[in-house]
């Protein structure tokens, strides 16, 4: 007789291991597929679990599934912009945008529900969740800018590139990846200098920060 090949040992895989395993289903088909078009019975097939396991772990059912997916992938989002703080800046804004354009790229689908807001499952705690990684974002920028406390001017200015950052991702998408990630990276790195300029004229503190740019190039 032929000797058959040893059953691999089954593990018991722990809560966090289990709830890990659901969400990087979710995740996975979340970031391809709008949410609405996502159900428990997918994600169960995906994780190769059954549809009650994963009502165990996510009673709330799909839009709870959702929201703990959402704030996986805005965990990720966040850690886009920690940057070490060495090096001039718009080298480590550029090394902030490669993460950000790739999760934007392997996420393209979700990304896009998820900011355009018109999935059926965004909800006000949806909406936090984002908006939380906007807040993330503009606190990392103002560290690298060494600005304690950034003033009203200054403050728009951030907030309206990462805003225009947003965009400027859901257009790429539109326009299937053109131009290419690295040319869109150094175009917004550029253009958040530009909107610093134009701010200095009308604040000294973004003034002295455009300056202090400068010397730093």
């Amino acid at each position: 007789m032929t000797p058959q090949a040893p059953t691999p040992a089954y593990r018991r895989l722990s809560v966090e291991e289990r709830r890990g395993q659901l969400l990087d289903a979710a995740l996975t088909l979340f970031a391809h597929r709008p949410p609405e078009e996502v159900s428990l019975d997918d994600v169960a097939e995906q994780a190769g679990v059954s549809r009650p396991l994963v009502y165990r772990y996510f009673p709330g059912g799909k839009q709870q599934l959702y929201e703990a997916a959402l704030r996986s992938a805005a965990d990720e989002l966040r850690l886009c912009f920690d940057e070490a703080h060495h090096g001039p800046l718009t080298a480590r804004l550029s090394r902030a945008l490669d993460r950000y354009l790739a999760f934007v790229d392997q996420h393209d689908t979700g990304f896009s529900a998820l900011l355009r807001g018109g999935s059926v499952a965004a909800t006000s705690r949806t909406t936090s969740i984002v908006d939380g990684v906007r807040r993330a974002a503009a606190e990392h920028i103002m560290s690298h800018l060494d600005v304690d406390e950034p003033g009203p001017r200054l403050r728009m200015t951030v907030r309206m590139w990462i805003t225009a950052v947003e965009a400027a991702s859901l257009i790429w998408l539109d326009e299937d990846k053109q131009p290419p990630a690295e040319e869109l990276r150094d175009w917004l790195v550029e253009q958040f200098v530009a909107v610093l300029s134009v701010t200095a004229k009308r604040d000294p503190q973004t003034e002295a920060l455009v300056e202090a740019l400068a010397a730093d190039v």
